[in-house]
């Protein structure tokens, strides 16, 4: 027993040593605003956004919200081709992808929805506002549906998780088993290992990294039907917001509530669901829009769980014809 217990011990110590040595190299990081003059920036009251404005002033503006929390929206940048028609806002949302890291307490529901207040008052030209949002961004405009609902003209929901504490349970249960999965775990340790050697004198690079790792992980994890089977996750991101994560899924339930306000706003709605996914695709969806007097849904063949990314021509087709009144 002693000797077993002396060689597992041994195993340890070298698998530590050799992860040390196997990671030893600096991984770089991307900067936020805080670090890199050069970004594109939006400052608003108490944070600097990573974002840009596309399109021509005076277009009925379009407002993107990316998924997470913590994401970015890179792989949303295809909703650029709207600009024909619409102006398109593109941000990474506060302590998310490029934009400002904050203290945990302004990481509340609150703090995104003053954001977008502060978004639509300075780009919108007192006119109706469109919303897209991917996945959390989806669930983040349900909620402000509830908050502003007399300045949504119409929305885009790409397959948000879920709308209430009854879907959070569900959809929770499910990302928990993924999440502990062997898969994952082992993806979290050597992320662990390979932070400590990044290239940044950022406070905040060193979670990022990790969470980010873990995440994507997730996201290609082969139960997971974020992708099309035989297929890999390939949307890409620039950063992803450790904190912002960590402080929504320590007490979701105060968001949760302000996305339950959100439900059976008037507008029309178009849930969009990728046609590999199901998880977050059609059968859930479907229920989704049973929560709106004015929903529809479509199913992008051939996309998983990043609709714009795996299927940007067909998906732009949908919103196109939802937008047009079609």
């Amino acid at each position: 027993m002693l000797t077993a217990v002396v060689v597992l011990l041994l195993l340890t110590v070298v698998a530590v040593i050799a992860l040390l040595v196997a990671t030893r190299a600096p991984y770089p990081i991307v900067d936020t605003v805080e670090y890199n003059a050069d970004l594109p920036r939006i400052e608003l009251d108490d944070v600097v956004l990573h974002g840009r404005l596309c399109g021509a002033e005076g277009l009925p503006l379009v407002v993107v919200l990316h998924g997470g929390p913590g994401g970015d929206h890179r792989s949303l940048l295809g909703l650029e081709d709207l600009t024909d028609r619409f102006r398109v806002l593109f941000f990474d949302q506060r302590g998310a992808g490029l934009s400002q890291r904050v203290p945990d307490e302004a990481l509340s529901i609150d703090g995104h929805l003053a954001d977008l207040d502060q978004l639509v008052d300075r780009y919108a030209n007192g006119g109706d506002v469109i919303l897209i949002g991917h996945s959390w961004g989806a669930m983040l405009a349900v909620a402000y549906l509830g908050h502003r609902p007399e300045r949504i003209a119409r929305a885009v929901l790409i397959e948000p998780g879920f709308l209430d504490a009854k879907g959070y349970e569900d959809w929770e249960a499910r990302r928990h088993r993924i999440s502990r999965s062997l898969r994952v775990l082992l993806a979290g340790l050597l992320a662990g290992f390979r932070a400590r050697n990044l290239a940044s004198d950022d406070p905040s690079a060193e979670r990022d990294f990790l969470v980010g790792s873990v995440v994507h992980a997730f996201a290609n994890h082969p139960s997971n039907p974020y992708h099309c089977r035989g297929s890999e996750y390939s949307a890409p991101s620039w950063r992803f917001g450790g904190r912002a994560s960590d402080v929504f899924w320590a007490n979701p339930h105060a968001t949760i509530a302000r996305i339950e306000n959100g439900l059976g706003h008037p507008a029309p709605i178009l849930l969009m669901a990728g046609g590999c996914n199901s998880w977050t695709g059609r059968d859930l969806q479907q229920r989704h829009a049973k929560r709106f007097p004015d929903a529809q849904v479509v199913e992008v063949d051939r996309s998983g769980h990043d609709v714009i990314w795996d299927q940007q021509a067909r998906a732009l087709e949908a919103i196109r014809a939802f937008l047009s009144g079609r």
